[in-house]
């Protein structure tokens, strides 16, 4: 219930995100453009239905899931062009020779759809915007993550509730705006001036949503301190409920009458079997399933990749929860889903998994089989995993390690009760090797060099394959990927043709990471910041004192490890040809 009022907040939050401040123009003319209520009433209310369908479509179709964010963007943004195009050239359609064609009643609809006010018009116009606003909230995201897949009707409340919360503000700031205009004494004719000028804002806007410049610009506004979205996130975190812990018998018998084996069928999901797994590693090589597992056994089930530095930033606290809770019946099992090609081979995996320490067993998913039969679409991602076989706890991303550990620690006990072992012992304190990272300072997302996820690239063109020469600016935006010198773009990755390339790319964040990998041979980079001043104490793990660093293998290379957030530029020359760059990740 608390999670249904806070997702309300957040919806009315979102109206002044940064990812949904520079689209206000539009809503606001969008629903004064025609001089009534309705219309205001219209546009807010499909948008707000959008955000639901489009979320339940996301949950329930891999199709939709494999859909990237600036497909969205695009296909929202050529709405809004054609809608501005025909506010600013109300006869344009008239004029079309198809326009007669077909039923003159059906074309005069057609044609002068949204110039003639109609209402098809304005729900198409705020639908558009939905998949645009899913992407603004950090509650969004606990819903979609957490709460749908747990219970779809306690998700689908919030949902609903985040959706009020955000067209209710977008209409009270819509009437706002058209009391404004009417004091003011403007005319809407379909011809007229005022509308012509709605209709170019909305050529504007709709450019920027299509062309990637709307990110632009949230980044901006987020690098200059406007991010009301650190409100969500202290109410999500000053609001999460106090995990309580079975550590005495009392607690036990409670546990055991409320969730007994018969009961769970109707509060839990089953956990799905292991699914087309390729590889096996420390398990001798022999395979493992949860069946053999089932009724002896609490697995914790890992989803993750081993050059993603979010899930490498859990492993300390996984090995910490083997040695602790291995002989108390605790089995974890990492499920290996590769995000790149050169993750899907086994002994690229062995040899992290040796790097990384992992004692537990490591099981190579690389066809998805077992993600998407966990209906999974993060990493990481953790799965609990009772003696019955039920998923009593599940956790995306970074984070929340004492309530996992606690989850742990009751299934452990129930395991004790029912088999008459020993009663597990408290949860210890983080591992000194973890690395926490501060939501509200870290500024830099995820950021991806192959075209078929580079929407963030600032010189070159987006979405296309193929060889782009190219020469990086004076003047950079934030998180925006600028490369110099020739450079070949497959899907996923970035390759230099030439020595001499150059990166460069602002940030703020503390640490920066490049996932990487040599064509040919080692390469050789040489990495410096802030207008090519060497890197002294922030240099990262792998790079020498001369600030330089040698891409030997495929995976994740730590490039700046500094003592504090900041705003800084890290710049990199590629010293020979032959470096696939994959993505910057941040800490």
């Amino acid at each position: 219930m608390i999670l249904f009022f806070i997702s309300f907040i957040a919806g009315v939050l979102s109206a002044l995100a940064p990812c949904v401040l520079p689209l206000l123009p539009v809503i606001v003319g969008g629903s004064v453009a025609g001089g009534s209520r309705r219309r205001a009433y219209t546009i807010t209310a499909s948008l707000g239905l959008s955000v639901i369908l489009f979320t339940v479509l996301l949950k329930v179709s891999t199709v939709f899931i494999n859909i990237p964010q600036s497909t969205w963007q695009l296909i929202s943004g050529v709405i809004l062009i054609l809608f501005g195009i025909v506010m600013v050239f109300p006869q344009l359609w008239d004029r079309l020779g198809f326009v007669n064609v077909l039923n003159r009643e059906s074309n005069k609809l057609l044609g002068a759809g949204y110039r003639q006010n109609s209402f098809w018009g304005d729900v198409l116009m705020g639908a558009a915007l939905g998949p645009v606003f899913s992407s603004c909230s950090p509650t969004y995201f606990v819903v979609l993550a957490s709460v749908l897949p747990a219970s779809f009707a306690m998700g689908f409340a919030d949902l609903i509730a985040y959706a009020l919360g955000l067209s209710g503000m977008l209409l009270l700031i819509a009437l706002v705006g058209q009391r404004l205009v009417n004091k003011l004494g403007v005319t809407i004719e379909p011809g007229g001036w005022f509308r012509r000028v709605i209709g170019v804002l909305f050529l504007i806007v709709g450019i920027a949503v299509a062309s990637g410049t709307m990110a632009r610009a949230e980044a901006w506004l987020l690098n200059h301190g406007f991010d009301i979205t650190v409100l969500e996130q202290r109410l999500l975190k000053s609001t999460a409920p106090v995990p309580t812990q079975c550590t005495n018998s009392e607690c036990v018998s409670s546990l055991n009458a409320a969730l007994s084996p018969e009961m769970k069928a109707g509060v839990f999901k089953k956990a799905p079997e292991l699914r087309g797994i390729e590889g096996y590693i420390n398990t001798n090589g022999n395979p493992i399933t949860l069946e053999e597992l089932r009724g002896d056994k609490v697995v914790l089930i890992d989803i993750w990749t081993y050059s993603c530095i979010n899930c490498q930033r859990t492993l300390p606290y996984l090995r910490m929860w083997y040695e602790k809770y291995h002989d108390q019946g605790l089995e974890i099992i990492g499920v290996h889903t590769p995000e790149f090609a050169f993750e899907r081979v086994l002994a690229n995996v062995q040899q992290a998994v040796q790097k990384f320490g992992l004692k537990y067993p490591v099981v190579l998913d690389n066809e998805y089989a077992t993600w998407n039969a966990f209906g999974n679409q993060f990493w990481p991602r953790k799965y609990l995993i009772d003696i019955d076989g039920y998923i009593v706890y599940d956790h995306a991303g970074e984070g929340m390690y004492e309530e996992t550990a606690s989850a742990i620690e009751r299934a452990l006990a129930e395991r004790a009760a029912r088999l008459g072992s020993a009663m597990p012992t408290d949860f210890a304190s983080a591992p000194v090797t973890a690395v926490e990272v501060d939501r509200y300072e870290l500024g830099s997302p995820e950021i991806y060099f192959g075209a078929s996820r580079n929407e963030h690239f600032g010189n070159g063109s987006t979405g296309r394959t193929g060889e782009q020469t190219l020469v990086i600016p004076r003047e950079l935006d934030a998180n925006t990927l600028y490369l110099g010198g020739t450079w070949n773009l497959s899907e996923e990755y970035a390759a230099n043709t030439s020595a001499g390339a150059l990166i460069h790319f602002l940030y703020k964040a503390k640490n920066v990471y490049l996932v990487a990998a040599p064509a040919n041979g080692p390469v050789k980079i040489k990495v410096t910041r802030d207008g090519g001043h060497a890197l002294g104490e922030a240099r990262g793990a792998d790079v020498s004192e001369n600030g330089e660093v040698t891409i030997s293998q495929d995976g994740l290379y730590h490039l700046i490890g500094d003592s504090a957030y900041g705003i800084h530029t890290i710049e990199i020359e590629i010293l020979s040809p032959g470096l696939e760059a994959y993505t910057f990740t941040f800490g």
